[in-house]
């Protein structure tokens, strides 16, 4: 490592340790990088415009947030949250289980766990609150863990950016990431059915079946979107960005012309909101893509790979390690930097090693967001304490089975390839 880019880095953490805005943070590490190296500050602006002009993938990013946030405005999350209630609501535990369905259908329409947690999630913690039947640490918390299934199922925002450095094909990674985004609601459904018993959760009052169909009816809609994205991207009528274009269109038109839930000051609002959300991940990604550029020339990735090549790793255990990795990573970075800046470092020798990068990508999304809620740092905590009110340590001391579950699933998924590859593979993936 040279002496500028150590520099560059002790330069990027300092800020970063007081406070300062992650994409301030990377900038200021690359000028001071760029100047000690005696190179023109240029180069940082030049990098930055050139990448994000040649990232035609990346307009699908500020699309899938407006589609979230027409979502969160109009009254689409009261009828799916009402869907869920008359089919899983009449179980034990049956909030839990309504939160951790919720949470799976409207990740096919946000990919967003932040977007999740601070939408739909702050209704379904208020009910589950009012019911009496639960601690307020244990709705935070369980509403928490099953945020992190919002950028797993498709739409995925992480998914976008991923492929955008690795190459790999947006249709597969999300194809590859429906199985694992259900198997891990699968696992916090158990762990809810199992404290449920533990602690004598009740169950809500059972809405009559003859109202179900009505109630299908009115979520049906909103239901669709992810069928519709996957079809847009499969059948070869549209490009990624250009079916994230579609979804938002589509949720506009539900919202306001079919639901007539949303008027026009408030669809400013979603669209300033949208903006600004927009920007901030703009520019992180274009300040990752300075540093990308830096650690290129330096290279890094390459020498990393010579080193693990000639150490004459194992796969599994690569994957093992990288994903310990990725998950303390995630304590205290956001998903966005991880995968724009630590990951590019490892596609090479995953490349080298065999290791499928559909699979890989999977696997660090998967990984980036159980750091989400990991203590103490989890954004996702600190997400839900300020929509919420909830102290952190209420919640904190709630999180630790559902992380657990939850790593369980990933190991799973690490130890098992096919539960990412098998629905990519049956619709004509080669890898």
């Amino acid at each position: 490592m040279s002496v500028e880019l150590l520099l560059g880095l002790i330069a990027l953490f300092g800020m970063a340790a007081i406070g300062t805005p992650v994409a301030f943070s990377i900038l200021v590490g690359v000028i001071v990088y760029l100047g000690v190296a005696g190179q023109d500050l240029a180069i940082a602006g030049q990098t930055m415009v050139q990448r994000l002009f040649d990232g035609f993938l990346l307009l699908a990013v500020p699309l899938f947030i407006v589609s979230a946030n027409i979502m969160n405005a109009g009254s689409i999350s009261d009828r799916l949250l009402n869907f869920c209630i008359a089919v899983v609501g009449r179980f034990r535990g049956g909030m839990g289980h309504v939160n951790v369905v919720a949470s799976l259908i409207f990740s096919g329409m946000s990919g967003s766990a932040v977007a999740d947690a601070a939408g739909i999630g702050k209704i379904i913690i208020e009910m589950m609150i009012k019911s009496g039947k639960y601690t307020r640490g244990y709705a935070a918390a369980i509403t928490a863990a099953t945020a992190t299934i919002g950028p797993i199922i498709p739409p995925s925002i992480p998914m976008v950016i991923y492929a955008l450095v690795s190459g790999a094909s947006i249709k597969d990674l999300f194809l590859g990431g429906i199985i694992p985004g259900l198997f891990m609601g699968f696992v916090l459904m158990a762990l809810n059915v199992f404290m449920s018993h533990r602690r004598g959760f009740g169950r809500e009052d059972p809405v009559p079946l003859r109202d179900l169909p009505k109630l299908t009816v009115q979520a049906t809609p909103a239901l669709l979107m992810p069928f519709i994205l996957l079809f847009c991207l499969y059948s070869g009528i549209t490009t990624p960005t250009e079916a994230a274009a579609i979804a938002a269109l589509y949720a506009l038109v539900i919202a306001a012309g079919l639901y007539r839930a949303i008027k026009l000051r408030t669809l400013y609002q979603v669209f300033v909101d949208s903006a600004r959300a927009a920007a901030s991940v703009g520019l992180v990604i274009g300040a990752s893509m300075i540093l990308t550029y830096i650690v290129v020339q330096e290279n890094i990735p390459q020498a990393l790979s010579t080193t693990l090549d000639g150490a004459n790793i194992h796969p599994l255990v690569f994957l093992l390690l990288i994903n310990v990795m990725v998950l303390l990573l995630g304590c205290i970075l956001d998903a966005t930097v991880i995968i724009l800046v630590i990951v590019p470092l490892f596609i090479p020798t995953c490349e080298a090693l065999g290791i499928d990068l559909v699979h890989f990508g999977v696997l660090i999304v998967v990984n980036s967001m159980i750091g989400l809620i990991t203590p103490p740092y989890g954004i996702l905590l600190f997400v839900i304490n300020a929509v919420t009110g909830i102290p952190l340590r209420e919640i904190i001391g709630e999180i630790w089975a559902f992380l657990g579950v939850l790593l369980l699933a990933l190991l799973v998924m690490i130890l098992v390839p096919d539960i990412v590859l098998w629905l990519p593979r049956l619709l004509g993936y080669q890898g």
